[in-house]
């Protein structure tokens, strides 16, 4: 652990009990990585920004770009800024660039916004990965924190898996399914199986605790064992490895079994938020904000090794 981290753990072990401020302080547990966002600027060292108009495969109306209209590091948080403005870009992230074509390939849409990624950067076989972030509200915002593989090592997606550790479509719309009639849900899902149509996926949904335009604390914890999400370290969701497989390994806890990096990002529309609620992309009240506090990683200290007994 470098001397940051040990400080921060340190302050952090000193502090007063608080789930919403420091959950996984707890004994037995490592910070391993974390990013205070307490600088002028964002850490190249620690993310790589997107730059593309894919759409994330899910007909998403944003270009993802670097520029700084888009993010902003000051006063301790990162914000992640989606802005209604035509943009063109590639049309495929790097990894799909795998044509003359399709590396020469634009394409415009109506909105811009942010991706991170610690792709190639860090990431983490196993561990508690908890963001303490405040969420857009409106009809079309989907704000995610979310985990993809480092090495797609069963193939590609679905069958190298994904976890979403929080995503959230369309809050303070109207829900009649929900507490006041006001959309106030986080989802926790993964997803794993095989290439489509034979991707599979388990997903949970929970109400936000207190205000949904507040700051919560989104927390993955995940071992051999399973997984459990929390919200201000309330559990409400958990998936074991008997629920899940990969069509690219017999491993029984393929595909979760394999280091997966960190991504922070503010899609507009797509297929998820804009098949709920009021339905659509209401392109009012922009631009829309995705503000984080602070991301830590923490992991499970090494079991002591027995004593040597000798008579």
């Amino acid at each position: 652990m470098n001397m940051r981290a040990f400080l921060l753990a340190a302050a952090l072990l000193a502090a007063p009990a608080s789930a919403a401020e420091a959950p996984g302080s707890d004994p037995g547990w490592s910070l391993v990585w974390s990013d205070e966002f307490d600088g002028a600027s964002l850490d190249a060292s620690k993310w790589t920004l997107a730059d593309n108009c894919w759409g994330g495969g899910n007909e998403e109306r944003q270009c993802y770009t670097p520029a700084p209209a888009n993010h902003r590091v000051a006063d301790g948080l990162l914000s992640i800024i989606a802005r209604r403005q035509s943009h063109s870009g590639p049309a495929f992230p790097p990894d799909q660039r795998t044509t003359p074509e399709k590396r020469q390939a634009s394409r415009t849409k109506p909105f811009t916004s942010a991706r991170l990624s610690t792709d190639g950067k860090a990431s983490w076989r196993f561990g508690k990965v908890q963001v303490r972030a405040k969420l857009p509200q409106g009809q079309g915002t989907w704000p995610a924190i979310w985990m993809l593989p480092e090495g797609w090592d069963y193939g590609a997606w679905a069958a190298s898996g994904e976890i979403d550790i929080m995503e959230a479509v369309n809050l303070g719309t109207p829900c009649p399914d929900c507490v006041g009639g006001v959309e106030n849900r986080v989802l926790g899902t993964i997803h794993f199986g095989g290439q489509p149509p034979r991707n599979r996926y388990i997903g949970d949904e929970t109400a936000l605790p207190g205000s949904r335009e507040a700051f919560h604390v989104y927390e993955l914890e995940w071992d051999a064992q399973g997984m459990v999400w929390r919200v201000d370290g309330v559990a409400f969701a958990r998936r074991a490895p008997h629920e899940w497989h990969s069509l690219g390994s017999d491993a029984p806890g393929a595909p979760f079994d394999r280091p997966f990096h960190l991504i922070l990002n503010l899609a507009i529309g797509g297929h998820l938020p804009e098949g709920r609620n009021d339905k659509g992309v209401d392109d009012s009240g922009f631009p829309k904000m995705m503000q984080v506090d602070w991301v830590r990683v923490w992991q499970k200290d090494a079991a002591p090794a027995p004593e040597s007994g000798g008579r």
